[in-house]
């Protein structure tokens, strides 16, 4: 059975000094996890590769809400670091309220931060921060063109179809 892998900040970011005492690398990547699918499965899977240590940052629900709008998420916050903490691949997982994780990123500084390789390098929030301690930024290639959003709109389309 796996540890507690479920941390809040202050837990992260001892046990991040902790391991890179041990000289492990560390990543890190954050967002919603909404409905978890093929996609994210992958890029997750690609972000481990990057080093020894995944952190995965969920934003909460509130900070969900505000960046996505009312009827988000549609999994709870609880839920999706359930399902986030029960993948292979995941080491660690928290939580950041803030709209962006610039202050995670501060606090923890990790060795490697990847973000899907829709954003440009230039526009990746904590770039700055990682890049001036020595770090790298990993952009990953999505292999499909789904998301959680495309998956709400499907069922709202085949929901409608079939009470026509």
């Amino acid at each position: 059975m796996r540890a507690r892998i479920i941390k809040d900040r202050n837990e992260l970011i001892a046990l991040v000094k902790k391991l890179k005492l041990e000289g492990k690398k560390i990543v890190f990547t954050n967002g919603c996890f909404d409905i978890i699918h093929a996609g994210h499965v992958d890029y997750l899977n690609k972000a481990k590769s990057a080093g020894d240590i995944l952190l995965v940052a969920l934003n909460t629900d509130a900070s969900v809400r505000r960046i996505k709008g009312k009827n988000r998420p549609i999994i709870k916050e609880e839920e999706r670091a359930f399902v986030m903490s029960n993948l292979r691949c995941v080491d660690y997982v928290t939580f950041f309220d803030e709209d962006t994780p610039l202050e995670i990123i501060s606090d923890i500084i990790p060795s490697v931060l990847v973000k899907g390789a829709d954003w440009s390098a230039e526009n990746i929030v904590g770039k700055d921060v990682v890049d001036s301690n020595g770090g790298e930024i990993k952009r990953i290639e999505f292999i499909t063109e789904q998301s959680t959003s495309k998956i709400i709109k499907k069922i709202i389309e085949t929901y409608k179809k079939t009470n026509e």
